[in-house]
C-alpha cells in the first residue's frame, strides 16, 4: 500500500469509515506516504488525520460527484485506487418489498439512482485520474464497488427485495460492461465488484436476526478481508464479482 493515493466513496458508512481508519493507520510506518481522500454525504466527520482529506459528495448528483473529483484534482495528480461503499436497502420510509404489491415508484428509482447509476457516474468523472496512476498488469489501477449476493441472479432462491436486488443486478452489469470498455482504452486498470459478506452496519441492522452464528461480520474484519483482496488483484481479473474471501460469485 506504500505510495498509493486512495479515493473512499461514503467514507462515513460503516465499511466505509473502516476503509479509512484503516488505510490511514497503515501510515504508521514512516516511509508511507499513502494519501487518502474520502467523501461525506451532509456532515463533515470528526475523525481526522495528516493525510486524509474529506470531500463532499452526493452520490445521487453528477454535478456534485464532478465537484468532488475536480477538488481532488487541484490536491493530486492521480488515483491508485477507488472503492465505492455507498448502498441504499432501506430509508425511514420504505423497506425492501417482500411481495410485489408493496414495490412503489419513489423506492425503486432512490434504489436504482444510489446502487446502480452512481457508481458510473463515479467512474465517468474519475477516470482521468485513474488513467494517471502507475500501474502495471500485475499491480494495476483498482476501481471496485460493494455490491451484493442478492444481486446475483442465478443465486436468487428466495425472491422479494425487488428493488434492492434489482438495482444490485444493475450495478453488476454495468460495472462488467465498464471493465469491457476501460479494458480497450483504459489497460491495467482491474474494475471489480465485492460483497463484503453480512456487516453489522446500520445498512444491516434491520435483518440480522436471521443471519447465522459466526456470520456477521464487523465492519474491521470485513474492510481487512476486502482490502487483502484488492492488493492481490491483477488487470486479467477485471470484471470479476467476489465476495469477502476472494471466491467467484455467478452473476
Amino acid at each position: 500500500m506504500d505510495n498509493k493515493t486512495y479515493l473512499i466513496i461514503g467514507g462515513t458508512g460503516g465499511i466505509g469509515q473502516a476503509m479509512v481508519r484503516q488505510l490511514v493507520q497503515a501510515t504508521a510506518n514512516e516511509k508511507s506516504s499513502i494519501k487518502v481522500f474520502a467523501t461525506y454525504h451532509r456532515s463533515v466527520p470528526d475523525f481526522e488525520a495528516d493525510n486524509l482529506h474529506w470531500l463532499q459528495m452526493d452520490v445521487s448528483d453528477e454535478n456534485s460527484i464532478k465537484q468532488a473529483a475536480d477538488d481532488i484534482k487541484q490536491q493530486s495528480t492521480h488515483l491508485d485506487w477507488v472503492i465505492n461503499c455507498v448502498g441504499l436497502l432501506h430509508t425511514e420510509k420504505s423497506q425492501p418489498e417482500k411481495a410485489l404489491r408493496q414495490v412503489e415508484t419513489k423506492f425503486f428509482l432512490q434504489n436504482m439512482q444510489i446502487n446502480a447509476l452512481a457508481g458510473l457516474l463515479i467512474a465517468k468523472h474519475i477516470r482521468p485520474l485513474l488513467a494517471k496512476a502507475e500501474r502495471s498488469a500485475d499491480k494495476p489501477a483498482i476501481f471496485a464497488t460493494i455490491s451484493a449476493r442478492v444481486g446475483s441472479i442465478s443465486d436468487n432462491q428466495l425472491g422479494g427485495w425487488y428493488s434492492y436486488r434489482m438495482s444490485k443486478a444493475a450495478l453488476n452489469m454495468g460495472m462488467k460492461n465498464l471493465s469491457i470498455e476501460w479494458g480497450r482504452s483504459l489497460k491495467d486498470v482491474c474494475i471489480v465488484v465485492m460483497q463484503p459478506g453480512t456487516v453489522n452496519t446500520q445498512l444491516s441492522a434491520p435483518f440480522q436476526g436471521n443471519v447465522a452464528d459466526g456470520q456477521l461480520f464487523s465492519p474491521a474484519y470485513s474492510t481487512e478481508c476486502l482490502l487483502e483482496v484488492l492488493s492481490n488483484m491483477t488487470a486479467t481479473q477485471s470484471g470479476s464479482f467476489v465476495d469477502w474471501a476472494g471466491e467467484s460469485i455467478p452473476w
